[in-house]
């Protein structure tokens, strides 16, 4: 059976979904992206996956006219007709489509379409083997704090990273790792948890936020900080978190093993603090 689609107001088999070709985000990208988890059939951390939106909307002055409410009706409806205990939901929405030209259209609507994909977060083999990671050169634009569609640079990382045999990519600029291309990256030192500061740099991360208020019961500290390569390589743990890898160890990083090459146990823990919290349906304000 296939999956039911969200599209302008309407649920709909994929394959009846379609939008115009003159939509902004396909002609240029003239849009915003969220995914946020399901897991056990509970949403993990939507509204601030929504606020992130809304302040990426604005950002970009892209008016939204779905309430927050209207738009988690609209993902607890999509995970109710596809069935989905365990995946992600996807959601975009571009200024609209209007005939190709650079400015502003006027007057239009924007295009909203959300659906869902069916994934196994909580038993994902790389929590028990740990990921590898390869390292490759920042090429996004200024402003990566707006979740944009415009996402050809981390595609172009993710196919690197595919292609050296890792799962994930870390994205360095000035001697410094930036992020990951789809996820927050993190060192361990001691009981000490390192990781970049918010800036128009880096996205600032759903899971990210989720893991620093666990921080008390995990029994760790936070450094925030900017990080080279070579202080990851000598790092004793290094893992990455975004909304669809949770807290994932890394175990390898251009070749180089991490500490015994192991996943590390501050990974460990925090991954089944963040699993506990999300399975009793997580929220963050």
């Amino acid at each position: 059976m296939s999956r039911i689609v969200y599209v302008n107001g309407a649920y709909l088999p994929e394959e009846e979904a379609k939008i115009s070709i003159f939509d902004r985000g396909f002609i240029f990208g003239d849009g915003i992206y969220e995914v946020s988890a399901v897991i056990g059939g509970k949403l993990v951390d939507c509204e601030a996956h929504l606020a992130r939106l809304e302040r990426s909307c604005g950002e970009i002055r892209l008016a939204l006219p779905w309430s927050k409410a209207e738009l988690v009706a609209i993902h607890e409806e999509l995970i109710r007709r596809n069935n989905l205990d365990e995946g992600g939901i996807y959601l975009q929405v571009s200024r609209g489509a209007a005939d190709r030209d650079f400015p502003f259209p006027k007057d239009v609507q924007p295009t909203l379409v959300l659906f869902t994909q069916a994934r196994n977060f909580v038993d994902a083999p790389g929590a028990k083997t740990g990921i590898k990671v390869v390292s490759t050169p920042d090429l996004r634009w200024a402003r990566r704090d707006i979740k944009s569609v415009n996402l050809l640079a981390p595609v172009l990382a993710k196919q690197f990273a595919l292609e050296s045999g890792a799962q994930e990519a870390w994205l360095t600029e000035d001697g410094v790792v930036t992020e990951g291309a789809s996820s927050t990256a993190w060192i361990v030192k001691g009981k000490t948890l390192i990781s970049r500061p918010l800036s128009h740099k880096v996205l600032p991360g759903i899971t990210r936020k989720a893991v620093l208020a666990y921080l008390a019961e995990s029994g760790f500290t936070f450094e925030e900080r900017e990080f080279t390569l070579e202080e990851a390589l000598d790092a004793e743990e290094a893992f990455i978190t975004s909304a669809t890898s949770l807290v994932m160890p890394v175990t390898s990083i251009d070749g180089h093993t991490i500490h015994n090459g192991a996943p590390g146990p501050t990974a460990l823990r925090l991954r089944e603090i963040y699993i506990d919290y999300a399975r009793k349906g997580g929220v963050l304000g």
